[in-house]
């Protein structure tokens, strides 16, 4: 009997505690006050286990759409009243919340590379093998050898580009977009000629041009021996990742806030 009558008070002190933690609005609101806030309407409040409820009021925050305050009163059996036990900013339904963080390495994509960035290829990059391993770009025997060769002195076609006219387009090329003068070629410590990703012209303009197959930089264009750009495949990684920082990091957390209360009087 005596540990049923100890239960039931224990049961009835608790419901009591939940009870004034509910009704305790006011000093959920004035915990917000006292930190700076201006809470907006009371949500309603719920309860987080054993002595503690949750209210929740509308925040007037700017730039948090949807968002609400949390603030947590905590009790306990002969308090005198609630405690504050936490304070917290969370999306409510319909926040207006950020994009799923998606890694670096996924979110590059191809237009991203400028003039100046440097975006290297990581150690284990499928893309790329040892100079030493031959991946069939230059076979000694081709299947196919003997269409090649017809292929490459014009028999079975009815014209044929001129001199002229392989010229004219080489020139194009040199003076273009992924010509060697171009800004992104300027800027670029290598060259394609010794790029991994490159892949010489067969004919007279072997030597002089090829085309591109980093899918991050000038992929499938047709580029000058003497174009570059930052995601050559000798680039260096970084140690801070793959690419290029765009400004030094900013820990706000190391800032210390001062308050100027008068300018220093100058004598």
């Amino acid at each position: 009997m005596h540990t049923e009558r100890v239960n039931a008070a224990v049961q009835t002190d608790r419901a009591a505690q939940t009870e004034l933690l509910e009704q305790a609005e006011q000093i959920a609101r004035d915990a917000l006050v006292a930190e700076g806030e201006d809470p907006g309407a009371h949500l309603g409040a719920r309860s987080e286990g054993e002595w503690a409820v949750a209210h929740y009021f509308a925040a007037q925050v700017p730039g948090y759409v949807g968002w609400q305050w949390c603030v947590v009163l905590a009790g306990a059996p002969g308090a005198d009243g609630p405690t504050v036990s936490e304070v917290a900013l969370l999306p409510g339904d319909g926040a207006l919340l950020a994009p799923a963080w998606v890694p670096w390495t996924d979110r590059i994509a191809q237009g991203d590379l400028g003039p100046g960035d440097l975006l290297a290829s990581p150690p284990d990059d499928p893309r790329l093998v040892p100079g030493h391993i031959d991946t069939l770009d230059v076979d000694p025997i081709d299947r196919d050898q003997v269409g090649q060769v017809f292929g490459e002195i014009g028999l079975g076609r009815d014209r044929l580009l001129s001199y002229e006219g392989r010229a004219q387009a080489a020139q194009r090329w040199y003076d273009g977009e992924y010509g060697p003068d171009s800004p992104m070629a300027r800027s670029a410590r290598h060259t394609c000629a010794s790029c991994g990703f490159y892949l010489p012209l067969a004919g007279a303009l072997h030597g002089a041009f090829g085309v591109c197959a980093n899918e991050f930089a000038a992929d499938g264009h047709v580029v000058s021996a003497g174009y570059g750009c930052g995601a050559h495949a000798d680039t260096p990684m970084p140690p801070g990742g793959e690419g290029s920082p765009a400004y030094d990091a900013y820990d706000d957390g190391a800032v210390e806030i001062v308050q100027n209360d008068a300018a220093a009087s100058v004598s």
